[in-house]
């Protein structure tokens, strides 16, 4: 890594001053307004965007948590410790990069001052173009989908040791310093990064370490996940009850139990994807948008667009663009 970033990376933040000073417990007032310590993205993430860094807070036993967005590390230098879903111990050293889902549970032992890992901070959305560009079938795409569920979910994490791999570490490195950069453009770039990043893994690494469940319930989750992929426009539950040979409320109790979600929210999750894609990268008139995803009534899906995304579609575009 840059010497000069590495160096910004390594700087005492405020939260470890306290920590350093004898503030012996993490504040979880800094992540989270909730009992439960589920890290809260709009803790970390300013309204509109999408991805965000930070570095790892050192110094700490960083306790047992939760993320309502995937999570990403990076470790930059030195180690960090894990401890996921309460039973697994993952050690990451220099160079390995680590996927959590939604649904994993997480603990780090404390680092020190020389262990330096960037956390990145990613909401579904971010993900769009990456599912565009590295197909179904393999085992990102598999995450990445699984990811995007807020419970129990295919896996819960994946490991990659990327420290001889070059184009890895460029493709981090560069995310790293535009997300810090917070250049005008770096929407589209980090996007666009994120894929590359996707395929290189693809090609020169396989993850060591992944958060495995049963496998029939893999296989059917994983099944509704790519059929709504794949035929988001017209996909209906008993379509892919009938290609399936599953009662309707086997496959509803299956979704709902290891995604979080009902086959209709899963349904409408994926067209809502496709929409911020298709009026971040062409000039569809919003009508056009939303026939091409399976809509009829505009009223109901610039309603459940602005759910969604916190802004119209129209502002969405020009948001967009500028980034």
């Amino acid at each position: 890594m840059d010497p000069s970033l590495l160096r910004h990376l390594k700087e005492i933040t405020p939260e470890e001053k306290a920590i350093l000073a004898g503030n012996g417990a993490v504040d979880q007032s800094l992540y989270t307004s909730s009992r439960d310590f589920i890290i809260d993205n709009r803790k970390l993430l300013e309204k509109g965007k999408l991805i965000e860094i930070r570095p790892h807070t050192r110094f700490i036993r960083f306790p047992r948590h939760r993320h309502n967005y995937i999570e990403m590390v990076y470790m930059c230098a030195g180690s960090t410790t894990h401890i996921l879903n309460d039973a697994e111990t993952v050690r990451l050293e220099e160079g390995d990069l680590l996927l959590l889902n939604q649904n994993a549970t997480h603990e780090i032992l404390p680092a020190g001052e020389d262990d330096i890992a960037v956390n990145f901070i990613i909401l579904p959305q971010f993900f769009d173009y990456a599912i565009q560009v590295i197909g179904q079938g393999n085992v990102l795409y598999n995450f990445i989908r699984s990811a995007l569920s807020s419970e129990l979910g295919v896996a819960s994490y994946l490991q990659f040791r990327a420290k001889n791999i070059l184009p890895v570490q460029n493709l981090l490195e560069n995310l790293i310093w535009t997300i810090l950069q917070k250049s005008p453009d770096a929407g589209a770039r980090d996007k666009l990064s994120m894929g590359l990043l996707f395929l290189t893994l693809l090609d020169y690494a396989e993850p060591v370490s992944q958060g495995d469940y049963n496998p029939y319930d893999q296989r059917l989750v994983l099944a509704a996940l790519k059929y709504i992929d794949a035929s988001y426009p017209t996909a209906s539950l008993e379509e892919f009850c009938r290609i399936r040979r599953v009662k309707p409320y086997t496959a509803s109790r299956l979704l709902k139990k290891h995604t979080g979600k009902n086959f209709k929210e899963l349904l409408k999750e994926r067209r809502l994807q496709q929409a911020a894609f298709l009026l971040e990268n062409t000039t569809l008139p919003t009508e056009a948008v939303f026939h091409a995803i399976g809509y009829e009534n505009s009223s109901f899906f610039h309603r459940i667009f602005r759910e969604a995304y916190g802004q119209s579609p129209q502002e969405f575009r020009r948001s967009s663009r500028r980034d």
